[in-house]
């Protein structure tokens, strides 16, 4: 496992960076706050102290989710692309995200949640995640060409995104006031008591996927020589979507839709670091995406007093043009 010293130097200012940013997430809201109280909220918490009350319901779940969505999501994008051999493969162009969101409508704009539990949706967009990324496998079973399983991803967008329209016309007022603000996407809807399961997941992907460098590296070369060298590539399609539903859903139950980072960021990696180590590309990829959220979310808190962005809004802005960048690279 050869890490060059480029990418060894991108991995260690990555990983400084980012506690940085973190540290600085906590302290950007409007309303300021002491080193003091974030200390005594983790160790001394006083339930009366309003400051202490911020810190522990408001600041350190926004930025924990914050971490995960943007590592969450840039893994998902990695694993997608080396699955498909597809720089422009992902949770929301191939339509995982909209899956997810399908089964997050039915859960809240029909009363009838399909699991109902103490996390709320996350079990309706695991679901709905795993569903739609087992009809992506079965598609690129017959579809060979790259722009051909593009086009299937995005009419299964379409498709979900017209059965969400007809369940909104027959939702009630509060359902469909529900849904959209979920829909506008947010990084504020998680308690701290959610945290732990929220991370075990997130842990859980993570090593996951950790377990599957040398079939991901293999995958590189394409499903026959994988096969070759012992790969059971049916197995190794299936722990890939089963873990990128993982991540998708769980972030999308919890943070509503959030374009192009699980697109974008895998390409930045790669181009920045030119590898196809995917043990490198993990961990740059983790790093990078909970870096790009958290400056993205470090914005919107600054701009908050004049206007509210929603983080998909800030993301798709951001992500969009660096995709027509991609495809335009590779028409070239």
């Amino acid at each position: 496992m050869n890490i060059t010293k480029k990418q060894s130097a991108f991995l260690i200012i990555a990983g400084i960076i980012l506690p940085l940013l973190c540290l600085t997430h906590l302290f950007s809201g409007q309303i300021s706050i002491e080193s003091q109280d974030f200390f005594d909220a983790l160790f001394n918490y006083n339930d009366k102290s309003m400051s202490q009350k911020i810190v522990r319901e408001l600041r350190i779940p926004r930025m924990v989710m914050a971490l995960i969505a943007g590592a969450g999501l840039s893994l998902s994008g990695l694993l997608m692309q080396t699955l498909f051999n597809n720089p422009l493969a992902g949770p929301f162009v191939l339509g995982i995200n909209s899956g997810a969101s399908l089964f997050v409508a039915f859960s809240i704009m029909t009363g009838i949640p399909l699991l109902n539990s103490g996390l709320g949706i996350i079990p309706s967009a695991l679901i709905g995640a795993f569903v739609f990324g087992i009809i992506i496998l079965f598609f690129s079973a017959f579809v060979r060409s790259h722009i051909s399983l593009l086009l299937v991803g995005l009419m299964l967008g379409s498709f979900t995104s017209a059965i969400v329209f007809i369940i909104q016309s027959a939702s009630s007022s509060e359902e469909l006031k529900s849904f959209t603000m979920w829909a506008m996407g947010s990084l504020q809807k998680t308690e701290l008591s959610q945290l732990p399961i929220i991370c075990l997941l997130f842990v859980t992907g993570v090593i996951g996927s950790m377990l599957l460098i040398k079939p991901l590296n293999t995958l590189v070369i394409g499903e026959d020589e994988a096969k070759l060298l012992g790969i059971n590539h049916k197995t190794v399609r299936l722990l890939i979507i089963s873990i990128t539903a993982l991540l998708t859903g769980l972030i999308t139950a919890l943070c509503g839709p959030i374009a192009f980072v699980g697109l974008a960021i895998p390409n930045l990696v790669r181009i920045v670091i030119k590898t196809q180590n995917h043990f490198t590309l993990i961990l740059a990829s983790i790093l990078t995406g909970g870096a790009f959220i958290l400056v993205c979310d470090i914005l919107i808190q600054l701009l908050e007093s004049s206007i509210h962005i929603p983080i998909n809004a800030l993301t798709s802005l951001v992500g969009a043009p660096f995709v027509v960048l991609i495809v335009l690279k590779r028409l070239a």
